[in-house]
């Protein structure tokens, strides 16, 4: 088999970490919020932080993968 090509580029940018690391610190401080203009109430999970986070950077602009769709559409 042959060996798998290391890409030179990340699959995130340095802005989209530094969003997600600020949502996380925010989260531990308990001042993460959900939904629009934080409706929804505080956040408490790990990953619903690191999606908020990575929305954010994404607003920004910065280099992030796209969203998942969903697998499990009606047929």
């Amino acid at each position: 088999m042959p060996a798998k090509k290391k890409s030179s580029q990340h699959r995130y940018s340095q802005v989209a970490i530094k969003t997600v690391a600020s949502a996380m610190r925010r989260r531990k401080s308990g001042t993460l919020s959900s939904g629009k203009g934080g409706k929804g109430g505080r956040v408490t999970s790990r990953e619903q932080a690191i999606a908020i986070g990575l929305s954010e950077a994404r607003k920004k602009g910065a280099r992030v993968p796209s969203k998942k769709s969903s697998s499990s559409k009606a047929a």
